[in-house]
C-alpha cells in the first residue's frame, strides 16, 4: 500500500525514470531501499498494463480493418461508400456510347483480374465451358458500371440500387466467401461435375465467348 500511495504521487518524468532505469537511478530520488524496490515493481506492472491495453485496441482495429474488407463495414460506412458510387453512376447515365465503352473495357479488365486472381486465391477452378465464366464475368463488369459495384448478374432483384448497397449478392457474394458456393458457377470446387481445368482467363476470351459489348 505505501508503495502504491508513492507511486501515485510521482511526476510522470519520475515515473518514466524509474519505468527506464529501475532501482539504480529511482535510489537518486532519495528514496529508501524498499520504497525504491516496491516503486520499481509498481512502474513495470503499470507499464505492462499499458502495453497489453495498446496491443488489445490496435488488435481490434485490425479486426474491424478485416471486417471491413470483406464488405461487411457498419451500415453507414456502406450507406456513405455506395451513395459516392451511385452519384458516379448517375452521372454516367449521360454518356455517349464511346465513354460507355471505355468504362466497360476498364471495368471488364478489373473484373477479369479478379476473377483469375479469386480463383487462384481460393484454389476453384472455372467451368468446362469457358463461356459461362466469360458471360458472368461480363455481368459483373456491366453492374460495376451501371451501379458502381460488381453485382451478381445471375440473379433477379426487384430493386439492383438496394441489393447493390445491402452488399450481400456482391461478388464474391456471401455464400462463396463463407461455404464456396457460387451460384454463378463462376467459381467451382473440385468435386463439381462441371468444373474444369482451366484457372486462368484473358480479356480477349471474356470479349469473344461473351459477344462483346452491350449498349
Amino acid at each position: 500500500a505505501r508503495a502504491v500511495r508513492a507511486w501515485d504521487h510521482r511526476t510522470r518524468s519520475e515515473k518514466k525514470v524509474i519505468v527506464s532505469a529501475g532501482a539504480s537511478k529511482a535510489s537518486k530520488l532519495c528514496l529508501p531501499p524498499s520504497d525504491s524496490r516496491h516503486e520499481v515493481i509498481m512502474a513495470k506492472i503499470c507499464h505492462r498494463r499499458r502495453i497489453a491495453v495498446f496491443s488489445t485496441v490496435l488488435t481490434a482495429a485490425w479486426l474491424v480493418g478485416i471486417a471491413d474488407s470483406f464488405t461487411s463495414a457498419p451500415p453507414l460506412v456502406r450507406e456513405f461508400r455506395f451513395s459516392g458510387r451511385l452519384q458516379a453512376t448517375k452521372a454516367a447515365d449521360d454518356d455517349t456510347e464511346e465513354e460507355r465503352n471505355e468504362k466497360m473495357e476498364k471495368a471488364l479488365k478489373a473484373m477479369t483480374n479478379f476473377s483469375n486472381k479469386y480463383i487462384s486465391t481460393t484454389q476453384t477452378k472455372y467451368c468446362q465451358d469457358k463461356s459461362i465464366a466469360a458471360v458472368v464475368i461480363k455481368g459483373l463488369a456491366e453492374h460495376k458500371v451501371s451501379l458502381g459495384t460488381p453485382l451478381c448478374p445471375c440473379r433477379f432483384y426487384e430493386d439492383k440500387e438496394a441489393e447493390a448497397k445491402d452488399g450481400y449478392w456482391n461478388c464474391p457474394c456471401t455464400p462463396m466467401r463463407e461455404r464456396h458456393e457460387c451460384h454463378c458457377m463462376l467459381f467451382l470446387t473440385d468435386d463439381n461435375q462441371f468444373a474444369g481445368p482451366e484457372t486462368n482467363i484473358s480479356i480477349e476470351e471474356v470479349k469473344d465467348l461473351s459477344g462483346g459489348f452491350t449498349k
